[in-house]
C-alpha cells in the first residue's frame, strides 16, 4: 500500500509535532527540578546576567554537578580573590562559560549562514573566545581590583595608624577606618573582618582569612605585622605607622615606573598611526604645487 504524498505530509507533521510537546515536556520538568536559589545575601547580579540567569541555573544544576571536585575548588578560591565569589559559586561560574560557549558558537553561525560564508576556522575560534571569555572577564575583574586595593591600603593604614595611637584598639581603629575611608573592595574586606570578629572569630583568624581572599603581598605583609607586633607586645601604632609609610613609597614607585614606561609605550602609536599622517598632512601641498607646474 502506497501512501499518498498529503498522507506522508500528515504524518510527518503530526510526528513534528509531538517531538515538539515531548521536547517542551522534558524541559519543563526538568526546568522544575532546578531547587530555588536564595540569593539575600548574595551580590546583585549584572544586568546581563540577571536576564539569562534561569537558563544558567538549569546548565548549573544538570550539567555542572560532575565537574571534578579539584576544579571546583581552585576554581572558588579564584572567585574569592577577585571578590566574584559572593556573586557566583564555582558551579554556576561553568554554567556561564558554558552558557557563553553556547551563545558563541549560535550567533556565530547564524551570522555566516545569514552571509554565505562557510569559514570552519572562523567558527571554531570564536566559539573558543566564548568559552575564554569569562576567564578573561575574571581576571581583568582581578586586576582592577588589585589597583583599586593597592591604591586605597595606604589610606586606611593612615586611618587605623591613628586611630590607634589615639587609643583605640585594632578593632575599634578598623572600625573608625571604614567610616571615614573611601568605598570600594578594601572597605568589604574589612567588613568581613569585622563581621567575623562579632560571630566570635579570633583577630588573628579574621585576619588571616582576610589574607587568604586577597592573596596579595601588601596584605601579607600588612597582616604579619599586626600580628607579630601583638604576640610580641610591640606596639600596634609604630608598626602600622611603617606599613603605611612602606605602602605609599610602593605607591609612588609604582606611579614612577609607569611613567617611565609611557614613552615606550607610545612608539607602536607614533610609528603607526601619527608620524604617517603628519607626513600626510606636510607632503600634500608640495605634490599639488607639483602637479600644478606640471613636474608630476
Amino acid at each position: 500500500m502506497i501512501l499518498s504524498t498529503s498522507s506522508i505530509a500528515l504524518i510527518l507533521g503530526i510526528a513534528f509535532g509531538v517531538s515538539i510537546l515531548l521536547v517542551s515536556y522534558s524541559v519543563r520538568k526538568l526546568k522544575s527540578e532546578v531547587p530555588r536559589e536564595e540569593r539575600e545575601y548574595m551580590d546583585p547580579l549584572p544586568p546581563a546576567l540577571r536576564m539569562t540567569w534561569p537558563l544558567i541555573t538549569f546548565i548549573e544544576y544538570h550539567f555542572c554537578s560532575r565537574i571534578p571536585s579539584g576544579w571546583l575548588e581552585k576554581t572558588h578560591k579564584r572567585l574569592q580573590e577577585t571578590g566574584v565569589g559572593y556573586m557566583l559559586t564555582a558551579e554556576q561560574y561553568y554554567a556561564v562559560r558554558i552558557f557563553s560557549t553556547i551563545v558563541a558558537f549560535g550567533l556565530t553561525l547564524f551570522s555566516l549562514h545569514a552571509l554565505d560564508i562557510s569559514s570552519p576556522g572562523t567558527l571554531v575560534g570564536i566559539t573558543l573566545l566564548g568559552n575564554f571569555y569569562p576567564q578573561i572577564w575574571l581576571r581583568d575583574v582581578r586586576n582592577r581590583r588589585e589597583k583599586e586595593i593597592l591604591k586605597a591600603l595606604p589610606v586606611y593604614l593612615d586611618f587605623i595608624t591613628l586611630a590607634v595611637e589615639a587609643g583605640l584598639n585594632l578593632t575599634g581603629a578598623i572600625k573608625q577606618a571604614m567610616d571615614k575611608g573611601p568605598a570600594g573592595a578594601l572597605r568589604n574586606e574589612f567588613q568581613m573582618i569585622t563581621r567575623d570578629l562579632r560571630a566570635g572569630v579570633p583577630r588573628a583568624d579574621a585576619l588571616r582569612r582576610m589574607e587568604n581572599r586577597l592573596n596579595m603581598k601588601a596584605i601579607t605583609s600588612f597582616v604579619g605585622t599586626v600580628i607579630q607586633a601583638e604576640k610580641m607586645g610591640a606596639s600596634v601604632g609604630s608598626a602600622l605607622r611603617v606599613q603605611s609609610q612602606q605602602r605609599r613609597i610602593e605607591r609612588f614607585q609604582r606611579a614612577e615606573k609607569l611613567a617611565m614606561e609611557a614613552p615606550v609605550k607610545l612608539i607602536l602609536p607614533l610609528i603607526a598611526f601619527i608620524f604617517p599622517v603628519t607626513f600626510i598632512v606636510l607632503a600634500f601641498p608640495i605634490v599639488v604645487k607639483f602637479m600644478q607646474e606640471g613636474m608630476l
